[in-house]
Formats: structure tokens, sequence, C-alpha cells
């Protein structure tokens, strides 16, 4: 049996909401430094691009860090049920920071892309481990009470990250994107050491280290082959075919493993509840769209719509305020009424209906249009994001709370990766021969907008035909994933929240020699 199924809930040591809320305070901090990166970056990217050159490898910067989080999630999960969250959540903050110093050290697009991945091992314990940590603490009947909490944090990372990506583009430089990380994760990881105060748990379980690498290997070919297919590589290559091959046979493999391991890295277990695999799909979904739109909108709106790197991030404001607004009327109505099924329904299908419309952008759409097509996304992001956490971690048991919140956040990982590496192909694909290509360097490189205003009007307008196509074909295909992820929401099943944590089992159905705790 898992060692963690034998440790008795930690929510206990926090009894009074207060001191919840104070406890969670520095989980909120690890979560708001993973939340700016992803918008400060995003914003930044058209500078960035510019600065470094490699437009044609702009998704990786993101695929890499989204890669090395999907890959590591599970992993950190797994580890925090084994080996105590409070310390393996402290060590994924050590390492994003880590990859921020890297990061904005970088010198060459390619120094970037491998920095990047570093910073995504740590994102990938920070958001795993943070629900984890919350799901710990506050059982899903009690999470609408603060979800204030979370909502305000995801406002001023969601509102504020965009903002502050495009002054630290237009006026900074790129690389403070990265080293804005530093204090805010130096606080984050000292908050988090002193008042965060569980059972400190020390196993003897092995760790599945086969699953871990059919794991890693199965998502990486997934990956590689999105971003390399109709770019480096026709679709019908062999090279593009063997990775798809790869695919599914690691997938089989990783399945068999996790039949035959003691400690599975993600138990099968979990994948026997319908609304977990149901959430999960919506995550996926829910994944390509952020990724997406934090990524390429900054770009076609600074392109076409000749917004600066400032003026884009707040034009993100109609999708990022619905984010936070929602997400927090939603939660308090669930802790009141005990009722969520409504709310991913009404969110996917919101989701379709805004990516659908931003399908249509052209060169001559306007930023009030635009603005209004982002908070229809808002608002469904805002019904679905944390629901799809509460449903995953309600229909679970408390010994894979932490395996159950590394899933959803693995499958929204994935989602954004894969989604991110498509849409590359895609926006690669469509601006092939109408980018401008530096002067003696052979490369299409993204141009600011002083050179842009500088070219022939028949390039310029070749130029931003292409970038409004490139980012019709992201949104269509992003609609269609939002259409999927709706008729998962449909087959949710509305099963009763769990209230306060149930008690531990009796010492008579606990086998110490697996595992040893520790107040």
């Amino acid at each position: 049996m898992p060692s963690d199924s034998k440790a008795p809930p930690a929510a206990e040591p926090v009894a009074s909401p207060q001191r919840i809320r104070f406890t969670m305070l520095g989980i909120m901090l690890a979560m708001l430094l993973a939340m700016l990166d992803n918008a400060i970056v995003g914003t930044s990217m058209p500078t960035i691009v510019g600065d470094l050159g490699g437009l044609a490898h702009m998704s990786w910067v993101v695929t890499a860090y989204a890669l090395a989080t999907a890959a590591s999630t599970p992993i950190w999960g797994k580890l925090g049920d084994l080996y105590g969250r409070k310390h393996v959540f402290l060590a994924s903050i050590g390492v994003f920071l880590l990859g921020s110093v890297l990061s904005g050290a970088s010198q060459s697009m390619t120094q970037l892309i491998g920095f990047r991945a570093i910073q995504g091992l740590g994102a990938g314990g920070i958001s795993a481990l943070a629900f984890a940590l919350i799901g710990t603490l506050v059982s899903p009947r009690e999470r609408g009470r603060y979800q204030g909490m979370t909502a305000a944090v995801m406002a001023i990372g969601t509102i504020g990250g965009p903002l502050v990506g495009g002054v630290v583009a237009d006026h900074l430089g790129w690389r403070w994107a990265f080293y804005i990380n530093i204090p805010l994760g130096l606080v984050a990881l000292v908050w988090s050491w002193v008042m965060l105060k569980l059972p400190a748990i020390r196993s003897k379980a092995k760790i599945d280290w086969l699953g871990i690498a059919l794991l890693t290997t199965t998502i990486s070919a997934i990956v590689l082959a999105a971003t390399w297919a109709g770019t480096q590589y026709a679709w019908g290559s062999w090279q593009i075919l063997s990775l798809f091959a790869a695919t599914v046979i690691g997938l089989v493999l990783f399945v068999a493993s996790q039949k035959r391991a003691a400690e599975p890295v993600l138990p099968l277990r979990v994948f026997g509840d319908r609304n977990f695999v149901l959430t999960c799909l919506m995550a996926f979904g829910a994944g390509a769209v952020m990724f997406g739109s934090t990524l390429y909108l900054p770009l076609f709106q600074q392109s076409v719509q000749g917004s600066s790197a400032t003026n884009s991030g707040l034009l993100l404001m109609p999708m990022m305020i619905p984010i936070a607004v929602v997400s927090n009327i939603a939660g308090k109505v669930m802790s009141r009424t005990g009722k969520y099924r409504i709310f991913p329904i009404l969110g996917c299908g919101l989701l379709a209906l805004g990516t659908g419309l931003l399908a249509t952008m052209g060169t001559e759409t306007s930023q009030l249009v635009s603005g209004i097509y982002l908070a229809l996304v808002g608002i469904g992001l805002g019904f679905m994001l944390q629901m799809t956490t509460t449903i995953a971690q309600n229909s679970v048991e408390m010994r894979d709370m932490g395996v159950a919140s590394a899933g959803v956040t693995l499958f929204r990982t994935i989602g954004g990766s894969l989604g991110v590496a498509v849409f590359g192909s895609l926006f690669t694909h469509a601006t092939a021969g109408a980018v401008p290509v530096a002067t003696g360097s052979g490369e299409s490189t993204q141009i600011s907008a002083s050179a842009l205003a500088k070219l022939p009007a028949q390039t310029k307008d070749a130029y931003l035909e292409a970038v409004a196509s490139g980012t019709q074909h992201i949104f269509l295909l992003a609609a269609c994933l939002c259409a999927t992820a709706f008729v998962a929401a449909l087959l949710i099943k509305e099963v009763p929240l769990r209230g306060k944590p149930t008690a531990p089992k009796p010492a008579a159905e606990q086998t110490p020699a697996s595992t040893t705790q520790t107040a």
C-alpha cells in the first residue's frame, strides 16, 4: 500500500481560519511567482527575440519550460506524498530561482531555452505542491472561504504580470523579466519555511525510477513531434513518425510499469474515477488556451495593432480581470451551496465561444473588439481553472492528494506545451517567407515597431497579413480543443464535496514498516 495512505491528514495543526490564511500566504506568494513569470516572459517575448534572434525557435522558450514542468510535475507530487510536501515544495522554489538567474544571464536563444527548462523543473513542483498543500490545509467544501486569496493572487499575477512585463521590456531590458523573480521567490521561500507546520515524513518506499523515465520519454517525444512536424520535418517524415511511435510505445510501457510498481509515480487508481479523468481533459484544453494567449496575443497586438510592449500587457487585462473576479464568485457559490457542476460547463462553453471569435481577427480588428473577445475567454477560464483542481481533489482519497493535484497540473501543462508547440508550427508556417530577414544573418527575426514602420508598404502589409493569419490558425485550433472540453464538462457528475478531513486510520490498519513520521 502507498506509504502516504498511513499518514494522518496534515490540516489539524492549523486550526483557525485566520491562521490558515496566514499560513497560506507563503503558498500564494510561490504561486504568484510562477504566474508572474509566465505573464512577464510572454509579454517580453517580442523584445527577447528582437535581441537574441531566432523567431522560428520562439515557441521553444515556452515549450522547454512547459515540457520540463509537465515531465516533473507528477514526480514532485509523488515525492511530496512520500517525503513531506513542505520540504519538497521549498526545494522546487529553489530550483525555480536558479533557473531564473541563469535565464536572465543567457547570451543566446539556445542558452535561454536550456535555462528555461531548469525554471520549468521548479515550476512543476510549485504548481503541483501548492495545490496539494492547499488541499491538505482546507477541505473542498471549505475551499470557497479562502478562494478570495487565490483570486487576489490571480488578479495580481495575471493583471500585474503583463503590465510588469511590458514595463520591463520597454525600460529595464528583457533580462529583468527573469531577475525580478528573485526577491519575490526569496520571500516565498522563507515564509513557507517558517509558517508551514506539517508532520515530517520519512518514507522507505522506493522511487519509481522506471516510471519517471518512461513518462519523461513519452512526454518529450509527443512535444518534439508536435514542434517539428510541418516546420523542420514533414508530417510524414521518418523523424516525426518515429517520435509518434515512441510516444505510443512509451505510453504502453508506462501504463504497464505503473501496474507493477510498489509506489507508482502516477497511480492508475486515480483514473478509475470519471470526474478525475474529465477534469484532466478540461485542464488540457485550458492549458492550451492560456499558454497560447499569453505568448501569441502580445505578438499580434504589437505587430498588427501597433501596441508597445507595455500597452500590449494592458490590452490583456480584459482577459485577466474576469479570471480573478469570476473565480472568486464561483468559489463562494460552491462553498455555500456545495454545487459546482454548472461552472465547468459555463467555463468551457465561453472558452469555445471566445477562442472562436479570436480566430476571426484580422489586420483591421480594433483593440476594442479584440478586448471583448478576450473578456469571454477570461470569464471562461475564471469558471474553470480552480474548479478543475477542486473537483479532482474531491475525487480521490487524502493519500492521493499530491498525485491528484499533480495530475491535473500535468494535463494542464501538457495541454500548454503541446498547444504552444502546435501553435508555433502553425504560426511559423503561416509567416514563412513574410518575416523580414536580418541583413547578413540569413535568419528571420521579429522586428520592432519602429523597424516595421520603415519597411516598404508591400512588405509591411505582407508581414502583417501573415501574423494575422498565423494568429487565426492558432485560435481556430484552440476553439476546437475548447469544444471538446465542453463535451467533457457535460459529463461531470455532481459528487458531494468533502467537509473536514477524515481522521487517520486506526493504528491496526497501518504498517509502520514503510513510513516513519515525526511531528
